[in-house]
C-alpha cells in the first residue's frame, strides 16, 4: 500500500531534498507540497494525505497551529514535525497540538522513512533528543510548574498572536484574516488577558519562545 505524503516547509530546497530521498522508496509517494501552514491546511482538507511532514517556524500560519487545525478537521491524517528546534516549550506544544512524531532536521533520511512507517502504523515516533525533552517536560509538570501556554488561546487568537508578533498592524491583520479591525482588537485584548502579558514586546517574546513565529525574527 502506498503511503501518501505532503511536505510542508518554507524552504524549497528542504522540500526538494526530502522529496528526492522519499522517492527512492516504492511505497512512499509525495503527493503535494506547501510552504506555510495555511497552504498545508487547504491541501489536507482537499486530498486528506496519510502523512504530513511539517516544519514549525513558517510565515502566515506556523506548523503547530496548522497541526492543531488539520488534526481537528482530518483526524486520519498523521503529522510528523521536522524542525531545527528542540526547545521544551516548542516540542511539547507541537505534540499537544496532535503531532504523532517529532524529528530534528539533522536526522538521517532513514530516520524520516522509519518515522513515516511507524506513524502510519498508528504509533508515535520521537528522535532520542526529543524523548529526553518530553521526559524533562513531564518532570517539570510533576513539580507543579504551570506556565502560560498557547493552548489557552482559541484558534483565531493564536493566528492573531502570530501576526502581531510578525509586526502586522490591526488593519493588516484584519485584511489578512478577513475579520473586522474591532474584532482584531478584541482578540488582542483577550490574548493579553489570558496570558497576563500586556505589551507587544512581551507578546512577541512569548510567540518566539513557543515557536509561534520564527525564532530568528
Amino acid at each position: 500500500m502506498t503511503i501518501k505524503i505532503v511536505l510542508v516547509d518554507d524552504h524549497k530546497i528542504m522540500r526538494e531534498g526530502i522529496r528526492a530521498m522519499l522517492e527512492t522508496e516504492n511505497s512512499l509517494e509525495v503527493v503535494s507540497e506547501a510552504e506555510n501552514g495555511r497552504e498545508a491546511l487547504e491541501i489536507a482538507l482537499d486530498i486528506k494525505p496519510d502523512i504530513i511532514i511539517m516544519d514549525i517556524n513558517m510565515p502566515d500560519m506556523n506548523g503547530t497551529e496548522a497541526t492543531r487545525q488539520i488534526r481537528k478537521s482530518c483526524p486520519e491524517t498523521r503529522i510528523i514535525a521536522l524542525s531545527m528546534h528542540s526547545d521544551r516549550f516548542i516540542v511539547t506544544d507541537m505534540l499537544q497540538a496532535g503531532a504523532s512524531g517529532y524529528l530534528l532536521k539533522d536526522c538521517s533520511g532513514q530516520d524520516i522513512i522509519t518515522a513515516i512507517r511507524t506513524v502510519h502504523a498508528g504509533k508515535n515516533f520521537l528522535s532520542p533528543e526529543i524523548t529526553g525533552v518530553v521526559i524533562e517536560d513531564y518532570i517539570q509538570k510533576s513539580s507543579k510548574e504551570n506556565p502560560k501556554s498557547p493552548a489557552q488561546l482559541t484558534t483565531k487568537e493564536r493566528e492573531v498572536l502570530q501576526l502581531i508578533a510578525e509586526g502586522n498592524t490591526s488593519k493588516e491583520i484584519s485584511s489578512h484574516l478577513n475579520i473586522a479591525t474591532k474584532t482584531v482588537d478584541s482578540h488582542r485584548i483577550n490574548i493579553m488577558n489570558k496570558l497576563d502579558i500586556h505589551n507587544i514586546a512581551e507578546l512577541t517574546k512569548f510567540a518566539i519562545r513557543y515557536g509561534i513565529t520564527d525564532l530568528d525574527s
